[in-house]
């Protein structure tokens, strides 16, 4: 199994000597988690905002990287899923 991913890594550009990650095959695979984990930011910096915000800067820095943590985590599959990308 470890040659058929060494292959899998050398056509990529990957070079298992500088990155032994390679043979365990999950090397470049965090499609699932990386808009999981935004999401789940933005869900908690909103979340933060119940209650008393003192000030609009405190609104500011916890809505605004919010909304950047959501429209990521709605954005990064359809980015990923486009053909030219594969």
């Amino acid at each position: 199994m470890a040659s058929k991913t060494r292959e899998v890594a050398i056509r990529s550009g990957v070079d298992p000597a500088e990155e032994p990650s390679v043979d365990w095959g999950w090397h470049q695979n965090f499609t699932k988690g990386l808009p999981i984990a935004a999401a789940v930011s933005g869900i908690m910096l909103l979340l933060f905002l119940i209650g008393h915000p003192l000030s609009w800067t405190e609104f500011l820095y916890m809505a605004i990287p919010a909304f950047a943590c959501l429209a990521g985590a709605v954005a990064y599959p359809i980015y990923k899923r486009r053909s030219w990308r594969h």
